[in-house]
């Protein structure tokens, strides 16, 4: 691995760690506390990737993450933070991010991540920049900073705008549906129709086009899709045949096994390669533990916004 790279984070062991396992990757290594020195160093032309932190002394690293694209098309920004939520993944994939890190970060993992910027780097042309959209607030449905929704948010961030199907698969009460609104909210199409097709929906001939009437070109979400019946899976699959390239965003969820239903003829095969463009797996509570504490204290915020009475947990 070669090239300059420019580390910009407050905490000093953080800098001296990067600037160690860098150099002694073969990398030139620029690293500073301030931002102001971050963004004066590229505007002289120096590094061929940034590392930078979010929250700094004298600013935000994402906020300057268009003035770094301006400045310097096709330099890459990998973003690291401890405000590890969706909101951070989001925008650092809206600003132009290269790539997204929460810490505490496994080491290894970054370097393989700016070793491959880098290569990215020295094979791409510069693109010209453009500007990234305006975003919601921070209070997103989605609660937990654990590993699993850390790539969750990851995933979200990078299919949000997509064109591609999603099939979002977990266990009962994991919350499919509710990552499928949150995708909606944060995609282009948040301002058109958000539509359930329920299996009433699509009980007779009719069902699928009083459907695209109602979605238009907003996102169109088919719950529970493996318990829809056979004759339900086929319009399924001639409407989206009839959707074209101008139709709405599609997703499904599901918490069967859809390969084991496959085998066994109770799912459709055409239908499931129509609906699984990306899939997103949502990870269930024993498998974020850790989220747990973050959980009760976000629902009993909520209860005392929504005017009930103040209640707290104690730790165990």
């Amino acid at each position: 691995m070669d090239g300059t790279i420019l580390v910009a984070d407050d905490d000093r062991t953080i800098r001296t760690v990067l600037t160690q396992a860098l150099t002694r990757a073969g990398c030139k290594v620029h690293a500073t506390s301030s931002l102001v020195t971050l963004m004066r160093w590229v505007e002289e032309g120096k590094g061929d990737l940034v590392i930078s932190d979010v929250m700094m002394p004298d600013g935000n690293g994402l906020e300057q993450l268009p003035k770094i694209t301006e400045l310097r098309p096709g330099l890459p920004v990998i973003v690291i933070s401890a405000q590890n939520t969706i909101m951070t993944a989001i925008q650092a994939t809206e600003a132009d991010a290269y790539d997204y890190l929460p810490k505490p970060f496994d080491l290894p993992d970054l370097m393989k991540r700016a070793g491959r910027a880098l290569d990215v780097k020295r094979r791409a042309p510069a693109q010209p920049a453009h500007e990234p959209q305006a975003m919601q607030g921070d209070d997103l449905p989605l609660v937990g900073r654990t590993p699993a929704m850390q790539t969750l948010y990851r995933l979200i961030a990078r299919v949000m705008n997509a064109d591609l199907p999603v099939l979002i698969t977990g266990e009962s009460g994991t919350g499919k549906s509710l990552i499928a609104r949150t995708i909606h909210d944060l995609s282009d199409r948040r301002s058109l129709p958000f539509v359930v097709a329920t299996g009433a929906d699509l009980e007779t001939m009719e069902g699928p086009a009083a459907l695209i009437s109602k979605v238009r070109n907003g996102t169109l979400l088919f719950d529970e899709v493996a318990d829809l019946p056979e004759e339900a899976q086929g319009r399924i699959v001639r409407m989206l045949d009839s959707f074209g390239d101008s139709g709405p965003r599609v997703m499904a969820t599901s918490q069967a096994d859809l390969a084991g239903r496959l085998d066994n003829g109770s799912f459709r095969q055409d239908l499931f390669y129509r609906l699984s463009g990306v899939t997103l797996n949502v990870p269930s509570l024993r498998e974020r533990v850790e989220d747990i504490v973050l959980l009760t204290d976000h629902f009993a915020a909520r209860a005392e916004r929504d005017g009930l009475p103040v209640r707290g947990f104690d730790d165990q």
